[in-house]
């Protein structure tokens, strides 16, 4: 019988789970550390531990997603904004540190990966886009079943598509700082949510305000919502998917968010593709990315078993 640990690294908290024959055990949860490369490093394999709890032995393989740009045939982390691990090799580092094999790709991926999949964790969607709206806003692709990386791992970072900017030659960028202003992760991730909080209100106690009948904070979840829409309209028009789900933190929102911003987006969807993509809340919710992990771990498992000469090179989960 396989067991695998799926970690799920996000900026504020990092969460552990183990995956064994289709059951995923209970998360252990812990604030990320940021303070250090190495205190990180510490955590992450301490987590392991944690969520292993008084089971014996070793994991057979550990997956972790991370909120960076990921080198996935060598597990480095290529570039990083929330997390201190830019150009760290995370697959060789932890390898060497629990002794199994250790696999890493984007959060965002592997929760698109886990959403593939029902809740009996059976592939149920064969292409498929997910935009995770949270502090800032990703996202992950499968297509054909596979997970789609790109060509470099940065494939799915919808929170740095350009929804409002100039098309003049002559207008510079905005800012060489990302997001860019204009950009879809500007107006439609929780940071924007927050921004537009009255009094102070966060981006959570807005949607709360909103669900008890304030008008004000109504029209401010529905010009997020409007922004969401058309992120999950370019998605449809770009990738044609079975399904596009919306999760991250700001998938708590429910049907305040998910409902307006399927009727924004059916009016900027391509005639000929409207009408066919699902657009749903992840049906795993805040459990995605860590089960996600764990399915890549034992995926990756499963098809180095099938063919041991082959290194990783981007090969999908």
């Amino acid at each position: 019988m396989t067991s695998v640990v799926g970690i799920d690294l996000g900026g504020t908290k990092v969460a552990a789970a183990v995956l064994r024959d289709r059951d995923l055990g209970e998360s252990a949860t812990q604030p990320t550390r940021v303070d250090s490369r190495d205190g990180l490093i510490e955590q992450l394999v301490g987590m392991v531990g944690e969520a292993l709890g008084a089971a014996p032995g070793k994991p057979d393989a550990v997956g972790i997603g991370v909120p960076s740009i990921i080198e996935f045939a060598t597990g480095r982390v290529v570039s990083s904004v929330n997390v201190p691990l830019t150009d760290v090799p995370l697959r060789q580092v932890l390898g060497d540190r629990l002794g199994v094999p250790v696999f890493v790709d984007n959060d965002a991926t592997v929760a698109a990966l886990a959403e593939a999949h029902d809740e009996e964790l059976q592939l149920v969607s064969r292409n498929l886009v997910m935009l995770t709206v949270g502090t800032g806003l990703g996202g992950g692709i499968v297509l054909g079943g596979r997970i789609f990386r790109g060509a470099t791992g940065g494939a799915g970072e919808f929170g740095h598509t350009l929804v409002c900017v100039p098309v003049d030659p002559d207008v510079p960028p905005a800012s060489e700082r990302f997001p860019q202003a204009g950009s879809l992760e500007s107006v439609a991730s929780g940071h924007a949510l927050d921004r537009t909080g009255a009094g102070g209100m966060t981006g959570a106690e807005i949607v709360r305000s909103a669900g008890d009948g304030d008008e004000s904070a109504g029209a401010a979840v529905r010009r997020w919502a409007h922004a969401v829409g058309i992120g999950v309209a370019n998605a449809i028009n770009t990738f044609d998917p079975e399904e596009v789900v919306i999760g991250g933190g700001g998938a708590a929102a429910g049907e305040l968010l998910l409902g307006p911003a399927r009727e924004i987006a059916e009016s900027y969807i391509h005639p000929g593709l409207r009408g066919h993509a699902t657009v749903r809340l992840a049906r795993h919710g805040v459990r995605a990315g860590v089960l996600g992990a764990a399915l890549l771990a034992e995926h990756e498992l499963t098809a180095g078993a099938l063919d041991p000469g082959n290194e990783l090179s981007g090969r999908a989960a």
